[in-house]
């Protein structure tokens, strides 16, 4: 007795393969009066249909993706924008002193490198310690 039809549409029912469709022997001819897929799903239920278990390995986790160079999407921290602010406007404002001709070149390369040092507070505070350079 051939069943191979009846196998498909208890799959498609089932939402499962045709080769984990198992059919009982004691109901093979209720098996092959089903024509609709309500019957198959009364069968199931009743035990006449039944699903084998999942063949092949277990997939092991999947590896999680690390947080690399390419990752990381998070603007830089206040402390950093801050200082980036304040030394590109020092900075700017030493270029304006030497082309002003308020600084000499050996003042400027001083500044310059109290600017990276983090020895200004602000601009104001730059003035307050340019007479003393």
């Amino acid at each position: 007795m051939q069943l191979a039809r009846k196998k498909i549409l208890a799959a498609k029912t089932l939402n499962v393969g045709k080769d984990r469709i198992i059919f009982g022997e004691g109901s093979l001819n209720e098996i092959k009066e089903a024509i609709t897929r309500q019957d198959i799903l009364d069968l199931y239920k009743n035990g006449a249909i039944k699903i084998r278990e999942v063949k092949g390995r277990r997939k092991s986790e999947k590896r999680k993706n690390r947080r690399r160079v390419g990752k990381i999407k998070l603007k830089p921290n206040n402390s950093k924008q801050e200082y980036i602010i304040m030394t590109r406007k020092l900075r700017k404002y030493g270029k304006f002193l030497l082309k002003t001709d308020q600084i000499k070149l050996e003042g400027y390369k001083k500044i310059r490198r109290m600017i990276k040092a983090k020895k200004f507070k602000s601009k104001r505070h730059l003035n307050e310690l340019l007479g003393e350079i």
